[in-house]
C-alpha cells in the first residue's frame, strides 16, 4: 500500500525511524527521568484532546493527531501506553493502577476472533512509559520514569487468549451487564465511567451494559514492574531476547495450548475428591503433617504436581492474582475458621483516593480457588502423636466476588480509611466479626504482637483483612 505524500514527510521529519522499532525504543529513553516541558516548553496541555499518551505523542515523538485514526506506531505495530506508578513513604514505586488498553464495542465485538480484536492488533508490543503520579502538577510536568519496550510472552498470552473467549462469549449471549474482573486471569473487562452513566446498547440483550475496557489486571502489571525495576538500564527496559523469569510456573505452553488453565487445575484435583487426608497422602506418596497447615500443604502439592512450594506466589497465579483457599467444614455444618488475608498497609490506604484502586478493591475482585474439605468420624493419628478429627475432599470451585458483596466491600473499605486518617488504629474502631458484614479487621495470631511504623508516626499493631466465618459458609452453601 502506498503512503500517502503527508505521511511521508511528516516520517521524514521525525526524530527516528518510524518503521524500526529499535529506532523508536531508543529515542524513547531521552525522556527517562524528564517530564514533557523539558522537550516542549512553551506547550499548552489545554490545546487538543489533552491526555498524557496523546500529549506524549504530539510533543515528544512529534505525530500529528489529526492526522492519524490510531494513537499507536502503526508501522511497526506497537502501542504507545503511559500509565501511573505510585511511591510509598519509604520511595518503593507501585503500580497505581490496571492499563487499560481499548474500549469494547458490546454491538461491534462480539464477533470479532482474538486475531481481530484490537487488543490482539494493536497491544502484543507496547511501548510502556512508567511516570510519577502526582496530582498536583500539570500533566507538562510529570516525571518519566522507565522506558519499556514490552512482548507478551507466549504463555501469557494463551492464557489472554482464553480471557477474551470468556468475554467475549458472555457479550455474545447477551450477557455484558454480568461482566466482572473476577471472570478473567490476566486480562480483564474493567468498568470505565462513573457510577450512574448510562448504561451501552449490548449485543442479543435490551439490557443496557456498564461501559467497560479491555485491560491488564494490576497484579499483572505489578509483575512486569517487578521485571523492569529488576533488570532497567538507566530506566530502559526491553524483554525480547531475556531469560525466562525465575518465578516458579505451574503450567507448560504444551498444556496452555490444549486446555484452559481452569480445565487444568481441576483436572488435577478430580481423582482426589471424596478422599480423605490420609488416603491422599497415600496416593501422592506423601507422609501426614502435624502441621496446622496440613490442608493447604496437600492442595498446594495436588495443584502444583509438586513442583512449586506455593502456588499463590507462581508466575501464573501472581500475574493474574488468583488466589488459592482451603476451607474446612465441620461435621455441624459450620466453618472451621474465619478466612485471613494480607496484612493491612497503613500507607496505602491512607494515600489511596479511590477505592477502585485500592489493595483492597483489587484482592477481592481477583477470582478465588476454593477447596474445600468436609470432617468425617474418623480419628486422624499426627505424627507428633497428637490426634484431631479427619477431613475430606469434597469439592474445588472458582469464584469470584459478587456486585453487590462489593458494595459491602467498598464499605468496609471507607471505614479502615476513614480510622487510619483519623489515626484510630485499633481494634474498637474497625469493623469486628460479631458486627456480621462479610468482612472484619484483627490479626493472625502468629502475628498478634508484631508491629509495622504508622503513616501518622510511630509504631502500631498489624492487622489483616477477614472473611467472617457466616460470609465463607454462605458462600460454600448457596454460591459453590
Amino acid at each position: 500500500m502506498a503512503i500517502p505524500a503527508e505521511q511521508l514527510e511528516q516520517m521524514t521529519n521525525l526524530p527516528y525511524d518510524e518503521k524500526d522499532l529499535s529506532s523508536i525504543f531508543n529515542y524513547s529513553k531521552q525522556l527517562v527521568n524528564k517530564c514533557l516541558r523539558d522537550f516542549a516548553p512553551n506547550a499548552d496541555e489545554h490545546k487538543g484532546k489533552g491526555s498524557l499518551g496523546q500529549l506524549v505523542e504530539e510533543l515528544f515523538f512529534k505525530y500529528d493527531l489529526n492526522s492519524r485514526q490510531e494513537a499507536d506506531f502503526a508501522f511497526v505495530n506497537a502501542e504507545l501506553k503511559c500509565t501511573p506508578l505510585k511511591e510509598t513513604a519509604k520511595k518503593e514505586l507501585l503500580i497505581k493502577e490496571r492499563l487499560v488498553c481499548s474500549m469494547i464495542n458490546y454491538t461491534a465485538d462480539w464477533n470479532k476472533s482474538f486475531e481481530e480484536s484490537h487488543f490482539y492488533r494493536k497491544c502484543l508490543v507496547m511501548l510502556i512509559m512508567f511516570y510519577l503520579h502526582n496530582p498536583k502538577v500539570s500533566k507538562l510536568d510529570l516525571q518519566f520514569l522507565f522506558a519499556v519496550l514490552w512482548k507478551i510472552p507466549e504463555k501469557d498470552l494463551l492464557i489472554i487468549r482464553k480471557d477474551y473467549d470468556t468475554i467475549i462469549t458472555k457479550i455474545r449471549n447477551g450477557q455484558a451487564h454480568t461482566l466482572s474482573e473476577g471472570d478473567t486471569m490476566y486480562l480483564g473487562a474493567c468498568r470505565k465511567g462513573q457510577k450512574g452513566d448510562s448504561l451501552m446498547p449490548q449485543h442479543n440483550n435490551e439490557v443496557g451494559a456498564p461501559r467497560r475496557a479491555w485491560s491488564l489486571k494490576t497484579a499483572y502489571m505489578r509483575i512486569v514492574l517487578d521485571e523492569v525495576k529488576k533488570n532497567n538500564q538507566d530506566g530502559a527496559y526491553c524483554n525480547y531476547e531475556l531469560p525466562q523469569p525465575t518465578m516458579e510456573t505451574m503450567f507448560s505452553v504444551e498444556e496452555l495450548r490444549d486446555k484452559s488453565v481452569d480445565d487444568i487445575l481441576l483436572g488435577r484435583f478430580k481423582k482426589y475428591c471424596g478422599k480423605t487426608y490420609r488416603e491422599i497422602c497415600d496416593m501422592l506418596n506423601i507422609e501426614p503433617s502435624s502441621s496446622k497447615s496440613k490442608y493447604f500443604i496437600i492442595s498446594n502439592t495436588i495443584a502444583g504436581k509438586g513442583n512449586v512450594s506455593n502456588v499463590n506466589k507462581t508466575e501464573e497465579f501472581e500475574k493474574s492474582g488468583l488466589t488459592m483457599k482451603t476451607i474446612r467444614i465441620k461435621k455441624t455444618g459450620s466453618i472451621k475458621e474465619a478466612m485471613s488475608f494480607e496484612n493491612i498497609d497503613y500507607q496505602e490506604v491512607l494515600d489511596c483516593e479511590e477505592w477502585t484502586d485500592s489493595r483492597l478493591y483489587e484482592l477481592f475482585t481477583n477470582r478465588f480457588l476454593f477447596v474445600i474439605f468436609r470432617e468425617t468420624d474418623n480419628v486422624l493419628q499426627l505424627p507428633n502423636g497428637k490426634t484431631e478429627p479427619e477431613y475430606k475432599l469434597e469439592k474445588v470451585a472458582f469464584w469470584t466476588m459478587p456486585q453487590e458483596d462489593l458494595q459491602v466491600a467498598q464499605l468496609y473499605w471507607n471505614n479502615i480509611r476513614k480510622n487510619v486518617l483519623d489515626n484510630h488504629i485499633a481494634p474498637q474502631y474497625f469493623w469486628n466479626a460479631k458486627d456480621n458484614q462479610n468482612f472484619h479487621v484483627r490479626p493472625k495470631a502468629r502475628v498478634a504482637n508484631d508491629m509495622t511504623e504508622n503513616p501518622n508516626g510511630g509504631m502500631v499493631k498489624k492487622y489483616c483483612y477477614w472473611f467472617n466465618q457466616k460470609y465463607v459458609k454462605n458462600i460454600i452453601d448457596n454460591e459453590l
